[in-house]
């Protein structure tokens, strides 16, 4: 990291769900939860923890120059609400295609 630019990835104390528009699109009690500097906590779970049938695979790409190359998903009304890192940088490979959500509600 950068001089005065810290991420932490743990394991998170308890479990999240994403619910958008009624329906649960995720549940986990397995999640990993990221501290970024400047940034909320948030939470990246496990793929076999999302409902990707829910999800529509977006084109849109964005560079962290902390984490790398993250790729979306979608619903209808809601793009890019969900984003992973197939191949982050070493510093942070735990979140390595977990999915991060907007919205996630702690339990």
């Amino acid at each position: 990291m950068t001089r005065g630019h810290t991420i932490t990835v743990e394991a998170a104390d308890r479990p999240v769900r994403v619910v958008r528009d009624g329906q649960e699109l995720a549940r986990s009690d397995r999640p990993l939860v990221l501290r970024e500097t400047g940034c909320q906590d948030r939470y990246y779970l496990p793929p076999e923890d999302v409902r990707f049938d829910l999800l529509t695979p977006s084109d849109t790409h964005t560079v962290c120059p902390f984490k790398g190359t993250a790729s979306y998903w979608s619903r209808p009304g809601a793009p890019d609400l969900a984003w992973a890192y197939p191949d982050p940088i070493p510093d942070v490979a735990a979140i390595r295609d977990h999915v991060c959500f907007y919205d996630t509600e702690v339990l």
